[in-house]
């Protein structure tokens, strides 16, 4: 039997483009090229698609181009993620660049599975799932549902509510309501949980757009902030403990890695603290007691049955003393080696290269 033809599929459109760019980087110099045939496949921020000699050289030529700009709080930290991808050829020409609208024409053909590591809007919230269903090519991760359910959080916190599964309090506001009656938002939030309280986007992560809201005048600054990124936004409860994650990994018998903890000396897991060098410890196995552990373990599996996931997702714990509350999940977590969701693995007995064999293998099975 020859090679599988793999597509590795990176960049995209959202404000995780730099972290996506590291993580194919990692993933093409670890896959294991003996039972593989590598196919890069780049998404650029003008959602063109670029294939044929090398696109994640010129995916990170353009990004680090964008995080010279003047004004960008995290411009230091996406130039670090950016060098960390900038390795091939400069010099290699691009054979195609195609539309977004579709596949680039022949691409279906050529491959037998495609690994997405696309992140946020557009890569994991079941968009581009959607079209490698509809060409009929096996992919890795969550299918179309389990995607768009586990990108948008507020959904997502009411699909764990309904399972039972224990959250923080939440409200989650669109753009157009917050615009047209600030007050009243400001009215719900303060009655819901009142302050200190966390403001995201509902469809993104990476802690992009994220803020921490210590007193009702800042509410406003906030909101605007996250829905820069998105029509719906999620306002919770800020939850102090510890931050503890587990890494999932099957499709019908889904089983859970040994937990890990986060820890940092910053305020919160930001983007800086999470992307740049040396900010964070990631501590494996986390140091919970025996209890906590399988707690944390199965809550991990129920989220990601409860949500229809398949393949991988890293879910996100925060943990005070006996309480244990289910952050988010991730359907497609940070992947460079030195990500959480891979170290969680290697930790539990799964070196780097065949776990990225064991996804090709889970999407194969799964198709």
């Amino acid at each position: 039997m020859g090679k599988l033809r793999v597509g590795v599929v990176f960049g995209g459109r959202s404000g995780e483009h730099e972290v996506s760019l590291a993580g194919a980087a990692s993933v093409m110099a670890a896959i294991d090229r003996s039972r593989f045939d590598v196919v890069p496949i780049g998404i650029g921020l003008d959602g063109r698609w670029l294939v044929g000699g090398d696109p994640l050289r010129a995916l990170s030529q353009a990004a680090a181009g964008r995080a010279l700009a003047a004004g960008d709080p995290d411009a230091g930290t996406r130039r670090e993620l950016v060098a960390r991808a900038a390795t091939g050829d400069p010099a290699a020409a691009l054979a195609r660049v195609e539309s977004s609208e579709s596949l680039p024409a022949g691409l279906r053909d050529r491959l037998d599975v495609v690994l997405i590591l696309l992140h946020g809007p557009q890569g994991e919230d079941g968009t581009i799932q959607g079209l490698f269903e509809l060409a009929g090519v096996a992919y890795t991760g969550a299918g179309v549902l389990g995607s768009a359910v586990g990108m948008d959080k507020g959904v997502m916190k009411d699909v764990f509510r309904a399972h039972g599964l224990p959250v923080t309090d939440y409200v989650v506001v669109t753009r157009h309501a917050w615009r047209r009656d600030r007050a009243a938002v400001e009215r719900q939030v303060g009655a819901a949980f009142g302050f200190p309280c966390f403001v995201k986007p509902a469809n993104l992560g990476s802690s992009v757009g994220i803020s921490k809201v210590k007193a009702p005048e800042d509410l406003g600054r906030a909101i605007e902030a996250a829905a820069a990124h998105g029509r719906r936004i999620l306002v919770e409860r800020a939850v102090s403990g510890r931050e503890v994650e587990v890494a999932v990994l099957g499709n019908d018998r889904p089983e859970a890695s040994m937990p890990g903890e986060v820890c940092y000396a910053g305020e919160w897991y930001d983007y800086e603290t999470k992307y740049a060098t040396g900010q964070t410890t990631f501590k494996v196995p986390a140091p919970l007691g025996p209890e906590a552990t399988e707690r944390v373990r199965d809550l991990a599996v129920r989220a990601f049955r409860a949500i229809d996931a398949a393949g991988m997702a890293r879910v996100d714990f925060f943990v005070d003393g006996d309480r244990v509350l289910v952050n988010e999940i991730n359907t497609i977590p940070g992947f460079t080696a030195t990500s959480a969701y891979p170290r969680l693995w290697e930790a539990s007995g799964i070196p780097y290269r065949d776990l990225i064999t064991r996804l090709i293998e889970l999407a194969r099975e799964r198709r």
